[in-house]
């Protein structure tokens, strides 16, 4: 059990790290400077600590998040998870993915347009996710040590070879930052599908080992997301790190630039594109998997299997297409509010559901109401 523990909590790590996983730590990093510390704090709250929140109240659930969502009532539970499947599938993670292979490609291709990688990116996602091919998993077990590595050595000797400028902004407003950025990185959106797959990963390995209680699945499931997410926080923790020894190098560099930038003058021109590659290619392989699961929502639950898979793939990728073409920058403008209203209700659902499971309050209709009211009125103000 300990080893598909393990295996799972880093699979964990390896489904969290997308396009805003690594942006955002280096985002602020960058901003704070030598107060990087207080910046990254702010961060790993809500980057971190909130997903972890609701991992463990999914995980509470069994991974059944119908079940998690339908306490908001059927309808509403219904449309919660319409919503977040949107935003984490063509209205916002994925072309966000596409937006940042984009600009790691660009580092080594700089004649590339963004609507002509967008388009030639769907045309492989829609190729290489309709039929369902093996090569994206032959791709993920070989390219995730490659990544990881890469951004090892580049956290590694990024540290020790950069030198920090001085902050212009004080502790308070640096924690503020990294609180909003960490929201950004929309890992709480993801939990509780995540924590269906590293339920069900669990189930099936404590089923062949004769341990398969709820009692027991639940404790397995708890360690592989607290490996998952101590693998986080030092992750962001070099990240941000780096950033901030590098700040002045990424003046002049787009968001979705700034880990090419970082790679390519840290490692030299060879190892950095390589390393570019490595992310390019893990952002792509992330798109694959969240055009499949949007696309199969579509045809299961949308329309109820009139509608075929490779139909409802190609009007994700469709919608995919056009929101990258926005980049980076425009994706998140579009995105940011709807995170700050989002955000605070969903925190507030996760932790009625874990209250619901550990003493029995059945409050959450009311308190995610109040908390999402109020989240649109402190938005709009």
């Amino acid at each position: 059990m300990r080893s598909t523990t393990l295996k799972t909590g880093l699979a964990m790590f390896a489904m969290f790290f997308g396009a805003g996983n690594v942006v955002y730590p280096l985002a602020v990093g960058h901003l704070a400077e030598d107060g990087h510390l207080f910046g990254i704090l702010g961060l790993l709250i809500t980057a971190v600590g909130v997903p972890f929140l609701g991992l463990i109240s999914v995980t509470l659930f069994g991974g059944d998040y119908d079940t998690y969502f339908g306490r908001l009532g059927k309808w509403p539970g219904f449309i919660v998870a319409v919503l977040i499947l949107a935003l984490i599938g063509p209205f916002g993670a994925l072309p966000r993915t596409i937006t940042l292979s984009f600009a790691t490609t660009k580092m080594f291709y700089p004649s590339l347009s963004l609507p002509t990688f967008s388009l030639l990116s769907c045309v492989l996602i829609y190729l290489l996710t309709v039929r369902k091919n093996k090569i994206v998993d032959m791709i993920g077990a070989y390219l995730t040590p490659v990544l990881l590595v890469s951004l090892f050595i580049i956290i590694i000797k990024g540290i020790v070879t950069g030198t920090p400028s001085p902050s212009t902004s004080g502790p308070s407003e640096l924690f503020l930052d990294g609180l909003k950025m960490g929201y950004q990185t929309m890992d709480l959106l993801a939990t509780p599908f995540f924590a269906s797959i590293i339920v069900g990963a669990i189930a099936m390995s404590a089923t062949t080992k004769g341990d398969s209680t709820p009692k027991a699945i639940v404790k397995e499931s708890l360690k592989a997301s607290l490996i998952g997410a101590i693998a986080l926080s030092i992750t962001y923790l070099g990240l941000g790190v780096v950033a901030s020894r590098w700040s002045s190098l990424l003046e002049q560099t787009k968001p979705e630039g700034y880990l090419g930038a970082l790679a390519i003058e840290i490692l030299g021109p060879y190892a950095g594109i390589i390393a570019c590659i490595a992310v390019a290619l893990a952002c792509l392989t992330t798109a694959i998997a969240l055009a499949a699961v949007f696309a199969d929502f579509l045809q299961k639950d949308i329309f109820q299997d009139r509608i075929g898979f490779g139909a409802c793939l190609i009007a994700t990728l469709i919608i995919s297409y056009f929101f990258s073409t926005l980049e980076f920058t425009g994706i998140m403008n579009f995105l940011a509010p709807i995170l700050m209203v989002c955000y605070p209700a969903l925190i507030t659902l996760a932790l009625c559901n874990l209250l619901y499971k550990l003493t029995g309050i059945k409050w959450v209709k009311i308190p995610t109401l109040i908390v999402f009211l109020l989240s649109i009125i402190l938005t709009l103000n």
